[in-house]
């Protein structure tokens, strides 16, 4: 336990080492319903033409909001520090979800 006392309304969140080291993703895919959204994190590699979902996160519609807000903060922040982030134009990347259906 910690010597130091928790402030009122101060929340403790642990962070495990395996949960640490992250997991890369360069590409976000974001569906989304009446009372979710759903962002699945994919790492897709050169010339390999499968890739798996690393990581999914479920949000409400207003925790949504809220990340993208501070995305958006991060992301200017980052950039005064850091100079503009270039956006690069990326080919179109074909999405197939599981086997496709005949008739």
């Amino acid at each position: 336990m910690s010597d130091q006392k928790q402030q009122p309304g101060q929340i403790n969140i642990e962070l495990d080492e395996a949960i640490a080291e992250g997991i890369y993703s360069n590409l976000a895919i974001i569906n989304h319903s009446a009372s979710e959204f759903v962002l699945d994190f994919v790492c897709i590699m050169p010339g390999t033409p499968k890739a798996k979902v690393k990581s999914r996160i479920v949000l409400t519609p207003q925790h949504a909001k809220r990340l993208v807000k501070a995305l958006a903060e991060n992301v200017h922040r980052f950039e005064i520090a850091h100079g503009e982030i270039k956006d690069t134009e990326q080919p179109p990347i074909p999405l197939n979800f599981g086997p496709a259906g005949q008739a």
